[in-house]
């Protein structure tokens, strides 16, 4: 049992020295939309299914709360909270359009939807790229494998973070790890470095 935990750790450690030579610059590009997002009025929605709909409330808790210093709240919200919500619009219509309806209610011009999907195929998280689009946002994608259908849908200005892995697992110990890393730039640049 224990050389399968050994396992484990050697490929989470694998994933993330391959993730730190591709990834810094698309993490960066990601944090910058955010930042001009937030730095002219804008919000951040996020949304995923499974353990990226835990992802994208966390991400949104630590903008909404705060990550590692005290600082004014920021504004984001996790489409994956509102049980009533996406219990009506999956009942009413379908479960693919339970993020997109909220986008098109509350997303506007120049937000930014962290999108997250281990498989970039989530039907319900294509649609929101969609609707995000629809109401002229920008997209940062939190994707795996080969970015599935999410990495056709994004355009110049979204910006994909595609971990370089096919196992699920390794996937989001990334995702949650990117999670961290944009919410340290985030801080940095609205309120210096500490």
């Amino acid at each position: 049992m224990q050389d399968r935990i050994i396992s484990h750790f050697g490929t989470s450690i694998e994933t993330k020295a391959l993730s730190a030579e591709q990834l810094p610059p698309l993490i960066e590009r990601g944090a910058q939309a955010m930042v001009t997002s937030l730095l002219n009025g804008g919000k951040i929605l996020s949304c995923g299914n499974g353990g990226s709909a835990g992802d994208a409330q966390h991400f949104s808790s630590e903008l909404l709360n705060r990550f590692e210093r005290e600082r004014p709240g920021l504004p984001a919200i996790a489409l994956t909270t509102d049980a009533s919500t996406i219990t009506s619009i999956a009942n009413d219509y379908a479960y693919n359009e339970v993020f997109s309806k909220q986008i098109r209610a509350l997303g506007n011009r120049g937000d930014v939807l962290l999108a997250i999907s281990t498989s970039g195929n989530s039907a319900n998280v294509v649609q929101a790229i969609q609707a995000a689009h629809e109401r002229e946002m920008v997209v940062v994608a939190l994707t795996g494998k080969d970015g599935g259908n999410m990495a056709s849908l994004l355009t110049l200005d979204d910006v994909e973070i595609r971990v370089p892995s096919t196992v699920t697992a390794r996937i989001q110990e990334v995702h949650l790890l990117v999670i961290h890393c944009l919410c340290d730039l985030i801080d940095c640049s609205l309120f210096g470095e500490e």
